[in-house]
């Protein structure tokens, strides 16, 4: 029986394509360089904004400048995190239910860790969550298990009773190296090829089949 369910943040829980997408663009054009349409954003993220930056950058410019323009969207993104970013539909009716019939809820994801807080308060203010971690210095990015591990110990949940949702290869191998069953969103932003390739234990199309999963 599973009591814990990890879920990835961006392409899984939100849809933050569109904001990440725009401040990227802003900080390229900002910066004379070529910006890129929302399609191509899809695939630049999943393994943090050190590497959103490097897929959208050129790739000639020096490690000076591309730590400059990291730290620019960084500042620009705080700010701009929320404009058009939305929960999916069905995702707040499916985390209340999950959350009555005493699932423990949490986050894992590559997003800055210190971004967390007020963007899932404002998104999941009646959702609680049992532990919630993004990428903090020194501590390595998905696909490590190390971020799993983390909330693991925070909950006291075993990897049997886990189970991790969410978009992208890049999940679905997290959750392989963590030992724990996991769950193909394809509601985010990759294809269900990709999905099955990565090895995904089950592929659902809408946040409600998560409750056919656990209580069927």
């Amino acid at each position: 029986m599973f009591k814990l369910i990890i879920f990835d943040l961006d392409g899984t829980l939100l849809n933050t394509i569109d904001d990440l997408a725009d401040c990227t663009n802003y900080v390229l054009q900002n910066n004379g360089y070529p910006t890129h349409e929302i399609d191509a954003y899809k695939y630049f993220v999943g393994n943090g904004v050190e590497q959103l930056l490097r897929r959208a950058l050129p790739k000639n410019i020096t490690e000076t400048v591309f730590f400059e323009v990291m730290n620019q969207f960084m500042h620009y993104y705080e700010v701009h995190k929320a404009d058009k970013t939305a929960p999916y539909q069905g995702m707040v009716e499916t985390l209340k239910h999950l959350q009555e019939k005493e699932i423990q809820l949490a986050i894992a994801t590559n997003k800055p860790h210190e971004l967390l807080p007020d963007l899932i308060q404002f998104y999941f203010p009646t959702i609680q969550w049992a532990a919630m971690f993004g990428f903090r210095k020194g501590t390595p990015i998905k696909p490590h298990p190390q971020i799993v591990d983390d909330i693991l110990e925070t909950t006291h949940i075993l990897k049997t009773n886990t189970l991790y949702v969410g978009d992208t290869a890049v999940d679905m191998e997290t959750a392989q190296n963590a030992s724990i069953q996991k769950v193909g969103a394809l509601w985010g932003f990759r294809t269900k090829q990709e999905l099955e390739q990565a090895n995904a234990d089950y592929i659902i199309e809408h946040p409600k089949q998560l409750i056919d999963i656990l209580f069927s």
